[in-house]
């Protein structure tokens, strides 16, 4: 698979929240979470586990940065 996003992450699934309409994503990548909320359908049209190796995925215009 193709995408146009450049910013692809691969990592493992260490943790899912399944619920009626969403499901909670959690993906570690080199000791960081990174948390996704897709759907229900889609976790279980990917038939998401926990231990999968997956992407995150991230297409975004803008980034925002703070600090104190």
């Amino acid at each position: 698979m193709k995408l146009s996003a450049r910013n692809q992450i691969k990592g493992k699934i260490v943790e899912m929240k399944k619920g009626p309409v969403s499901t909670e994503v959690v993906m570690t990548v080199e000791g960081v979470n990174i948390v996704s909320s897709i759907t229900t359908t889609s976790s279980e049209a990917l038939e998401l586990e926990v231990g999968d190796m997956i992407y995150a995925v991230i297409k975004a215009s803008s980034v925002m940065i703070a600090k104190d």
